[in-house]
């Protein structure tokens, strides 16, 4: 395709500018950010080499999907929990979890990857102006990915309000 931007790179998912970038932000760097976002699989920077930007590490789809809603939510990272209060059966609330939360990116920062990650026209060269990406009624932003020869199919969408992640493929490849 010759030179792109990197904002059709990413809505692109084109994996020479993802590798590039990678190279010249250094894999401690990435892998300091991607924990930051939760992602604790992600951790020890013997294992991975630029492959990583291409699926070459083990993930989880909810951590992956908790990750992607530091950008929803404006660069603050929400550690996903499993039970928000316990009540008595009355209604009483016996034990109320407090949310763990942290910045990891700046607003501006998770603004920007929102809008490229919702321009539907910088994605239309490899998706089409009318994919199953595209909301006519509401920006969503998207990513998708894919493991060495289609093994496993990502797809992570979110607005403001809510985080989706899936995951296609086998267990035993």
């Amino acid at each position: 395709r010759g030179p792109v931007s990197l904002r059709e790179a990413l809505a692109q998912s084109l994996n020479i500018p993802a590798v590039k970038l990678l190279y010249l932000t250094g894999i401690n760097n990435v892998i300091t950010l991607a924990q930051a976002m939760g992602l604790s699989t992600i951790n020890d920077p013997s294992r991975y080499g630029l492959s990583l930007v291409l699926g070459g590490g083990e993930i989880t789809l909810l951590e992956l999907t908790n990750a992607y809603g530091v950008f929803a939510n404006n660069g603050i990272y929400h550690k996903q929990q499993g039970i928000l209060e316990i009540r008595d059966r009355d209604g009483s609330i016996l034990q109320k979890f407090a949310p763990i939360e942290n910045e990891v990116l700046p607003e501006s920062v998770t603004t920007l990857i929102s809008n490229v990650l919702s321009d539907n026209v910088a994605r239309t060269a490899t998706y089409g102006a009318n994919s199953a990406l595209y909301f006519k009624d509401r920006p969503v932003a998207v990513k998708t990915g894919t493991t060495n020869d289609y093994r496993d199919v990502w797809v992570v969408g979110y607005t403001p309000s809510i985080v989706i992640g899936m995951w296609a493929g086998n267990n035993d490849n």
